[in-house]
């Protein structure tokens, strides 16, 4: 049934919510636990459930996700029919960027019924998850659904849309809410599964209402149709190992599902031999600690550490550094997420701080103790992380 199916990538949100991670490109393409992007996740998913077709979608600052794509996902085979395909803007239907997820399908139904797939399974490119695809593909095909919604109670934000069901799975109500409604405690995940021939009729029959989402159209046509409910986390697919999902809608988002990597019980486990997340990693030294100009020795403690990092005669603590990250002596790093080759300087002390990549921190510099000091010079989060953006340098 796989092969029978094409698997479209939403990915090209700008992304404001993440403040200036999102400066320079999509928000798929954040870095994210150390050596991985966001869409990283989503695509692992597909390769491990067995989904070889894939369009992913981009729009802005798509030129990072691209060359990501390139270099870390380039490893289809098209000779077999499998092949994943960055999918710009076509202005099939006339000269706009996609204005939403039904309009992006719309303006893409061409490729879709190119594809002379039986299924359709749209995936969101930017939340961090594990899920195996092919058990709600296969509850879709039989119980014959147009259109089957993934809800799931483990959301982090229930702030979307509730979704609510009757005693066979139907779904009765898909509805925007702010929260405070919790029909079944189901919310709707952003995965998709619909039926070609339906999705087309479907697509086809709201495009001259200007319909911009696919949000929009479900609660027009679920009482109409066959649409079903599958429940992530719940009684089907990997049970035991995949009950985690987090929708990154702020800056806060985004640092707690990095510190969730550094439980002593990790909600997402990525170590997991047979599920593996794959990414771009290039070629780099390994990470080594050295001793300092007094002889101390670097100290790491419940840590990610990326290769090609040196750590000299300093502490990291509860920290995220991907690769390339030099740290000089007598530096403490705590409780941070530091991104591709950032340069500490000595007696640094760096706390609750998420730094991006290629920034030089001086000498002695002091971050995240002050607050008032702090918030004169960076973006500060409703939990208090600083984030020290691309070419800070005004320390």
């Amino acid at each position: 049934m796989l092969d029978k199916t094409l698997g479209i990538v939403l990915a090209g949100k700008p992304g404001e919510e993440l403040g200036s991670l999102t400066e320079t490109r999509a928000k798929a393409a954040v870095p994210f636990g150390g050596q991985y992007r966001i869409i990283d996740f989503t695509l692992s998913n597909a390769l491990h459930s067995g989904l070889r077709k894939l369009l992913i979608l981009t729009q802005y600052k798509s030129h990072s996700l691209q060359k990501h794509l390139r270099d870390g996902w380039s490893i289809f085979n098209p000779e077999l029919g499998e092949y994943i395909t960055t999918v710009p803007p076509q202005m099939r239907m006339g000269e706009f960027w996609y204005q939403g997820t039904a309009d992006a399908i719309l303006q893409n139904l061409y490729l879709i019924e190119r594809s002379h797939s039986d299924y359709v399974i749209i995936l969101p490119g930017d939340h961090i998850y594990r899920m195996d695809y092919a058990p709600v593909l296969q509850f879709h095909k039989d119980n014959n659904a147009d259109l089957t919604i993934v809800g799931t109670k483990l959301l982090n934000s229930p702030q979307g849309y509730a979704i609510k069901t009757n005693e066979v799975s139907r779904a009765e109500k898909f509805k925007l809410t702010d929260g405070n409604e919790k029909d079944n405690g189901l919310f709707a995940t952003g995965v998709y599964i619909f039926s070609t021939a339906y999705l087309i009729e479907l697509i086809n029959r709201f495009a001259n209402e200007e319909v911009a989402w696919l949000e929009d159209i479900i609660p027009m046509v679920i009482n109409k149709s066959k649409a079903l409910v599958y429940t992530f986390g719940g009684t089907m697919g990997r049970v035991s190992q995949d009950k985690y999902w987090r929708v990154l809608d702020s800056l806060d988002d985004y640092y707690d599902a990095s510190m969730d990597l550094l439980k002593y019980e990790q909600p997402l486990n990525l170590y997991q031999p047979d599920w593996l997340i794959r990414s771009y990693v290039g070629q780099h030294p390994p990470a080594r600690t050295a001793p300092g100009d007094y002889g101390n020795e670097g100290m790491i403690i419940n840590s990610i550490i990326g290769s090609g990092s040196v750590i000299t005669g300093s502490s990291v603590q509860n920290s995220i550094l991907f690769n390339n990250v030099i740290i000089s002596d007598e530096a403490v790093i705590q409780d941070s997420i530091v991104f591709d080759g950032v340069h500490i300087g000595k007696n640094c002390q760096i706390e609750n701080c998420i730094i991006e990549k290629d920034v030089v921190i001086p000498n002695k510099a002091i971050i995240g103790v002050d607050l008032k000091h702090d918030r004169e010079r960076f973006e500060i989060t409703n939990k208090g992380h600083r984030l020290i953006p691309k070419g800070f340098n005004n320390f």
